[in-house]
Formats: C-alpha cells, sequence, structure tokens
C-alpha cells in the first residue's frame, strides 16, 4: 500500500487576472511524512503555493497530486474526498469567535455530514470523543466550553489545529501560523505541528519568515523569490548563508 500524505507538483503556474504571476513553473515532490518549511520574501508565492496545493484557488497551469489523486481536475464528490485529506490553517485562525471551542473543533468535521446535520449540531459520539482527543494533544481540553473570543491568540491557533485535526488529513498545511505570535506561543504551536509530524506520521508544510524556526523545525526547506523555486534541500544541507541567497539579501533577518 503506498505511503499516505504524497504531494507531487508538476510544472504548476498561476497567474493572476490582473496578470501578476503568483507561481512560476514549480516542481516539487514531496514525501509522505516530511515537515517542509517554505521560506521567502512576503509577494513570493508561499501563500498561494499552499492554497494551490488544496485548490482554494485554481492553477493556471500544470498538476497537483495528493497521494496520486489529481486535485487540480476533481470535481464534486473526487474533490470533497481529496479535500478531507489535507487540513489548513491560517494566521487569523479562522474560527467562529462567538460560539464554543467544542463547536469550532466539530466545525472541522461538517465535511463527513450533512448540511442539516451539521447546521443543527448532530454529531455523533464518536466524534465529540475525537474533539477532545484533539484539543487534548494541543493542551486546549480544558477550554472545552469557552467562547472562542475569550482565547489568546495563541489559544485560538491551537484550537485551530484541533480543528483541523478532525479531519484526519494526511497533510496539514499552516500559511504563516506563529505571525501574529509572541514568542513562547510560538514555541508552543510549532511544537504542536511538529508532534504531529512525528507522532502521526503526518506531512507538514509551513510557510514562515523566520529562518530559526525554519532551521529548528523543518526536515527540508524550500525557496520561493518571485513565484520562482529557487531553493529545495534537506535541513543537513541548510546554512544560514543559504537564507541570504534565497531572500536575495546581504543579510539575513529573523
Amino acid at each position: 500500500m503506498a505511503e499516505k500524505g504524497t504531494v507531487k507538483i508538476e510544472h504548476v503556474s498561476k497567474v493572476y487576472d490582473n496578470g501578476t504571476v503568483g507561481l512560476d513553473d514549480i516542481n516539487l515532490d514531496i514525501q509522505s511524512g516530511e515537515f517542509v518549511i517554505v521560506v521567502g520574501l512576503s509577494g513570493a508565492g508561499k501563500s498561494t503555493l499552499l492554497r494551490a496545493i488544496n485548490r482554494l484557488h485554481d492553477v493556471s497551469k500544470g498538476h497537483i497530486y495528493i497521494d496520486d489523486q489529481d486535485i487540480t481536475t476533481a470535481k464534486g464528490k473526487q474533490l470533497r474526498h481529496i479535500r478531507r485529506n489535507i487540513a489548513m490553517i491560517f494566521q487569523n485562525f479562522n474560527l467562529v469567535k462567538r460560539v464554543s471551542v467544542a463547536r469550532n473543533v466539530f466545525n472541522g468535521r461538517v465535511g463527513y455530514y450533512s448540511s442539516l446535520k451539521s447546521v443543527l449540531g448532530l454529531f455523533s459520539k464518536a466524534d465529540k470523543e475525537r474533539a477532545q482527543e484533539n484539543l487534548k494533544r494541543v493542551n486546549m481540553l480544558d477550554k472545552y466550553y469557552t467562547r472562542a473570543d475569550q482565547l489568546s491568540g495563541g489559544q485560538q491557533q491551537r484550537v485551530a489545529i484541533a480543528r483541523a485535526m478532525m479531519q484526519s488529513p494526511t497533510v496539514f498545511l499552516a500559511d504563516e501560523p506563529i505571525a501574529s505570535l509572541d514568542p513562547k506561543t510560538t514555541r508552543l504551536v510549532m511544537d504542536d505541528l511538529k508532534r504531529l509530524n512525528e507522532e502521526f506520521g503526518m506531512t507538514v508544510i509551513v510557510n514562515l519568515h523566520s529562518v530559526p524556526l525554519a532551521m529548528a523545525y523543518a526536515t527540508r526547506i524550500v525557496g520561493l523569490r518571485d513565484g520562482k523555486l529557487v531553493y529545495d534541500q534537506p535541513i543537513e544541507n541548510v546554512s544560514e548563508q543559504d537564507f541570504a541567497d534565497i531572500y536575495n539579501e546581504s543579510e539575513v533577518q529573523d
């Protein structure tokens, strides 16, 4: 049986309606269980790449395969099934602020329910237990009944991770997940992502600006500049000077 969590990107380009090139002929082959950190200046194409992987937008050319299934051409039921295997968290958390932590986490399971059951909150006992387990994994079980708008930014991001885990994904995407967090909370969130990678064998792909964090957590570094792939190396081959080259700057900055 083939390993789950593979991402194959073949000659992918993305040109926006205004002519801006988001991605320019990207080729990447990500293996199951890798922890890939994508770096580059703002506007380099990092967010565009992650959003293309789970098809939050369509690409202009090329193909993206998730576990050998082409998400770029999938439609209807097939697309929904592929997306179940791809979880994503964002810089702004995307929680429903006026409802409880538990209800936010249940929302990660809506792809498995009819619209009516989702709206009425008719989740199974097994999924309620799954929600508790996922909150426990990110040390947020004690906030089960707390409204999301009463949490700190770091707590909200950890709830977002628990919500994403409800999909039982094979690929976990994180788009600048620690950009608005303090250093201590940043480490907690990155540790959560690393735990998913190491304990569950999940493929994790994270966009980051921080060079020290990239060096500390990645098994592989991918660099983008102006929508082009300019760097791709396992962490043991990476030096801080390489980051200066990726950013095309004379000094590496955190």
